[in-house]
């Protein structure tokens, strides 16, 4: 204030004889301990940036509220965004995003839309998403691709690539595979765009394999497939575009391998009730086992 910041040089009481301002209120002031809010403030300021900043700097006030209450430490959004505002701290905008692949021609005959743009599912394994991104590299563009489960968008197979074959998407389809691996695949709809990836015959067979129906995206469709392009916008601007230079394809594969782990078990997804992706699952398989229990008794 004025006159802690003049006070060595007028003298308290001068000062106050110039200002509407008694001494005694000055004195009062600057002894006084500080408000039962002003001390609970320090301390949410400091959970706050530890939330923040452990959670990659992308959590906005909503995000960072909901994952102090689930620490246990209760406090209103309000309070969290004021806190938030005198920080200066905030989360991530995302950005327009435009990543088309490369399409097969026409005259290829594709599998049929199974989707038709209703991107729910009501239980895990009962629709995938995949889709590939583009990464700008000093080492020239880097090809990422991934596959989400649709019931709890757990990210279940992805690959990094410097060539745009179809091995990238195959290798990402075995990861997601193998993530799968306890449980039966027959029946899961696979959904893609036109790529000429996801169009080739060893994919296709692949899925064929096993037991996943393909399902591919409508021509000149924006929204074919929506929920995966969205997340990639999502992965570009909480991971990607944070960094102003990529280096080649290996420090992409490792922040991705990172991101992923983050995003699956600790993110805070709002269309999931802004709970982590799998925790949601591990919910529906303990309630479907003791659905199970109750069912045999």
């Amino acid at each position: 204030m004025f006159i802690a910041a003049h006070k060595a040089r007028w003298g308290v009481e001068p000062i106050c004889k110039v200002l509407p301002f008694a001494p005694a209120t000055y004195y009062a002031m600057i002894t006084r301990r500080p408000s039962a809010r002003a001390r609970r403030d320090v301390q949410l300021k400091a959970a706050i940036e530890r939330v923040w900043r452990e959670h990659r700097q992308v959590y906005g006030a909503d995000k960072v509220w909901a994952q102090l209450n689930r620490e246990g430490i209760r406090v209103g959004r309000c309070t969290v965004e004021r806190l938030m505002r005198e920080l200066g701290l905030r989360g991530v905008v995302r950005g327009p995003q435009k990543v088309r692949g490369l399409y097969g021609p026409s005259a290829v005959e594709r599998p049929a839309d199974l989707v038709n743009r209703r991107f729910h599912a009501t239980a895990p394994n009962e629709l995938w998403v995949a889709d590939l991104t583009y990464v700008r590299t000093q080492a020239g563009w880097v090809y990422v691709a991934f596959i989400l489960d649709v019931y709890a968008r757990v990210i279940i197979g992805w690959q990094v690539s410097q060539t745009l074959h179809t091995e990238l998407a195959l290798d990402a389809l075995e990861m997601a595979r193998w993530a799968r691996r306890s449980g039966p695949l027959s029946g899961v709809i696979h959904h893609s765009d036109r790529g000429v990836q996801y169009l080739s015959g060893s994919y296709t067979d692949r899925l064929a394999e096993a037991g996943c129906r393909a399902s591919v995206g409508s021509r000149g469709d924006s929204y074919d497939n929506a929920l995966a392009e969205s997340f990639n916008g999502l992965y570009k601007t909480e991971l990607i575009h944070r960094q102003p230079v990529w280096t080649d394809a290996a420090q992409v594969e490792l922040a991705t391998l990172d991101y992923v782990d983050w995003y699956n078990h600790r993110r805070l997804h709002g269309a999931l009730g802004l709970r982590p992706p799998v925790e949601v699952e591990a919910t529906y398989h303990l309630q479907a086992d003791y659905r199970l229990k109750v069912a045999s008794h």
